[in-house]
């Protein structure tokens, strides 16, 4: 599910992907089986944590209804780093790593278990954001959050790409690269 901002009313095909004038860019998996790689993405405006944390912590209050008790974050892909956030009540502990995936920010959630988010770079493209804001929201199971910020691209030209080469190991013909000259 897609959290918007207050001030942009969603609309009927906008579920499934933020509109890109929202202020927060946010997309969570409905389910949050924890099952999968990530539990969504956010993609901030900036590298300043002190001003892009409290609206990420406010949405995620409001779309769990439950309180953020912690952040956790990279340390190295922020600036401003606040020891707390204030937030509805209450102050938001802040926790910094190094020895984390720095395109990851942990959520910890009053009642739960803690959520992961995908954080795409603010410089992204609006395409390739927009495309990690959506797959991060879906089905994660076994991809890395690096395929999903930079999923590859299959070159058609090249053997292999359709499994020929592993089907030439077991005894097949892999097609000649140049056609036969007739």
């Amino acid at each position: 599910m897609t959290l918007r901002s207050p001030f942009t009313p969603p609309s009927a095909g906008a579920a499934a992907v933020p509109a890109t004038q929202s202020a927060l860019r946010l997309s969570l998996n409905p389910v949050l089986d924890q099952r999968g790689t990530v539990d969504g993405a956010w993609w901030p405006h900036t590298r300043d944590a002190d001003a892009e944390l409290p609206a990420l912590i406010s949405a995620v209050d409001r779309r769990l209804n439950r309180a953020v008790l912690r952040v956790g974050l990279y340390l190295d892909a922020w600036d401003h780093i606040p020891r707390r956030i204030p937030a509805r009540g209450r102050q938001v502990r802040v926790g910094w790593f190094r020895s984390a995936d720095p395109h990851l920010i942990t959520l910890s959630i009053a009642g739960t278990a803690p959520i992961t988010l995908l954080v795409i770079p603010p410089d992204t493209a609006n395409g390739p954001a927009m495309a990690a804001l959506t797959r991060a929201a879906a089905d994660t199971v076994g991809i890395r959050p690096s395929d999903i910020l930079h999923p590859a691209v299959p070159d058609e030209g090249l053997p292999g790409q359709d499994g020929s080469a592993s089907w030439e190991n077991e005894g097949g013909r892999v097609a000649d690269l140049v056609p036969a000259a007739t």
